[in-house]
């Protein structure tokens, strides 16, 4: 799923009401956006710079927890919450790849260097995250 449909799912499966059932690719797309932005949430608020390999590894929990909490509240199986990880830690990685190793050309995940993705700042302001949310 791409950067710009992970940012519309999370809208669609976080907006609606608790009773939904949703596929596990739309709650991959939504814990994607939302694990990413708990990771600039977390990252940013310790300030220090990790290497690509551990940022992956931490994003990659994110989007697995968010799985786990909307897959909770939209009435996924265990099947589709498994897949929906999958899908969600994928995704969460490419949108993170494109943003801070293709367009950010960053040698270290560094919150003092790098802002957030610009669909993060769009959706929560930039705040927390800095001007320099580049194109993604």
């Amino acid at each position: 799923m791409a950067r710009r449909d992970s940012h519309e799912a999370y809208k669609e499966v976080a907006g609606s009401d608790n009773q939904a059932n949703f596929g596990h690719e739309l709650i991959a797309g939504g814990a994607a956006f939302a694990g990413f932005k708990a990771f600039e949430d977390h990252q940013r608020r310790k300030g220090k710079p990790v290497a690509h390999a551990l940022a992956k590894e931490l994003l990659a929990g994110f989007a697995a927890a968010e799985v786990d909490k909307l897959a909770e509240t939209k009435g996924a199986d265990h099947v589709d919450r498994e897949k929906a990880k999958h899908h969600a830690t994928r995704d969460a990685e490419r949108m993170y790849d494109e943003h801070y190793l293709e367009g950010q050309r960053a040698g270290e995940y560094d919150p003092r260097r790098y802002g957030a993705p610009r669909r993060i700042n769009e959706e929560y302001g930039t705040r927390n995250y800095g001007e320099g949310g580049g194109g993604c």
